[in-house]
């Protein structure tokens, strides 16, 4: 196929995931029609959605994948367990804090809880695409460190959970139950604050 055509294809198929987010966003999963997307995105006939994308499944795992910002950091695992505690914990707290920077990640925060709740299959494609990747991307981090020395021994599973705690709160107090001070309290701050605490918290040679 010519390069121009890939291009026109790729283009395309973006513009589908912009549309689809704005769609999903603002009326969930399971109400948003072909039709709807279809005119987000541009397209006249709504089966040509499906020239792109296999479902309406596929379309939104994609949506998920592409436009969550955290989520793209699990296909850097790597790089990221090569940094040492402090700088590799910032950079997950800071990637999942900022996605509260943007209203449509925002209205994309919501939706996840809301058809997690109401739909287990949704909830279970979510959970694969997001919660798992991450508690498995922090849990071989947290080992790993423990291994060499630069974390106290403890159950992974409770660390990891006792690090997201806080960045969940921040999200909960910002995103659904905003309190006095979420204007002011950066996403920013309350990573690196919680980083440090966390550190501080498991004796770390970086706190």
């Amino acid at each position: 196929m010519p390069q121009r055509d890939d291009n026109d294809f790729e283009r395309r198929r973006q513009r589908i995931i912009d549309g689809a987010l704005q769609v999903v966003a603002g009326k969930g999963f399971e109400p948003a029609a072909t039709r709807d997307l279809a005119e987000a995105a541009g397209i006249k006939s709504p089966g040509l959605i499906y020239h792109y994308f296999e479902d309406k499944a596929d379309l939104f795992r994609h949506v998920i994948e592409q436009r969550v910002p955290v989520i793209d950091l699990f296909n850097h695992a790597e790089t990221i367990y090569a940094l040492p505690p402090r700088e590799a914990l910032t950079v997950f707290a800071r990637g999942l804090l900022g996605a509260t920077d943007s209203p449509q990640t925002v209205a994309m925060m919501r939706l996840i809880v809301g058809e997690s709740i109401r739909h287990p299959g949704v909830a279970e494609m979510l959970n694969r695409l997001g919660p798992g990747r991450g508690f498995a991307f922090l849990r071989g981090y947290m080992e790993r460190q423990m291994e060499v020395g630069t974390l106290r021994r403890t159950e992974p599973g409770v660390a990891v959970r006792c690090f997201v705690g806080p960045l969940f709160a921040f999200i909960v107090t910002k995103v659904v139950f905003p309190q006095p001070d979420s204007a002011t309290l950066t996403a920013e701050a309350m990573a690196d604050a919680a980083v440090d605490v966390f550190l501080r918290g498991m004796g770390s040679h970086d706190a």
